[in-house]
């Protein structure tokens, strides 16, 4: 089976049977014409059935030649995982040669945060002669406090807040329940909210 072959089969199966987007089926095709184009200009006359491990490692190191970022390499790398799973999967090769192969490691990056300063201007850039402005204070107070994430936050109910011990009740992501301490300076400025205003 040709390269040409073999990609339309994976385009094919990649619409039909996985019904990716447009988006998607391109980057996928994308990532195995790479491979092809790799195998070219080793000056070899590799089909994909013949594409080994070894192979396939000089295609990371080539990528990594080009100053291909290693974020991309990852999603190429998963691109031909998914080409020759593919191809066991039809039956057109017993063996993968990507099961082995391994993309590079990507370092997970923190969130930016702000600085004290910045919290402190957001403070003091709310305006307290209004009704929200309380309102205002005790939400920047209680998302600073506590690190709850906004959609946490809108979530919570009365019943969740816990002044006598200074906890909140926090239905999380995929519906987990926890206990998330909480500033006393939230719990005041929460106090004049609910109770002033």
């Amino acid at each position: 089976m040709t390269w040409k072959e073999s990609i339309k089969k994976f385009e094919h199966y990649l619409k039909l049977e996985r019904s990716l987007s447009k988006h998607s089926v391109d980057a996928y095709v994308g990532d195995i014409t790479k491979l092809m184009e790799f195998t070219v200009l080793q000056g070899e006359t590799l089909l994909p059935l013949e594409v080994g491990t070894s192979d396939l490692q000089r295609f990371l190191e080539y990528l990594t030649e080009l100053g291909i970022q290693p974020s991309s390499q990852a999603r190429v790398i998963s691109g031909v995982k998914s080409f020759f799973k593919f191809l066991q999967f039809e039956e057109f090769t017993e063996n993968d040669p990507a099961a082995l192969i391994e993309a590079p490691k990507l370092g997970r990056k923190l969130p930016d945060t702000l600085s004290y300063l910045e919290i402190e201007k957001i403070i003091a850039a709310i305006d307290h002669s209004t009704a929200e402005g309380p309102r205002n204070r005790a939400i920047i107070e209680t998302l600073y406090s506590s690190g709850l994430r906004v959609s946490e936050l809108l979530s919570l109910k009365l019943g969740d807040i816990h002044f006598d011990v200074g906890f909140l009740r926090v239905l999380g992501k995929g519906n987990k329940e926890r206990l998330v301490p909480v500033g006393s300076a939230a719990l005041k400025y929460l106090d004049i909210y609910l109770n002033q205003v």
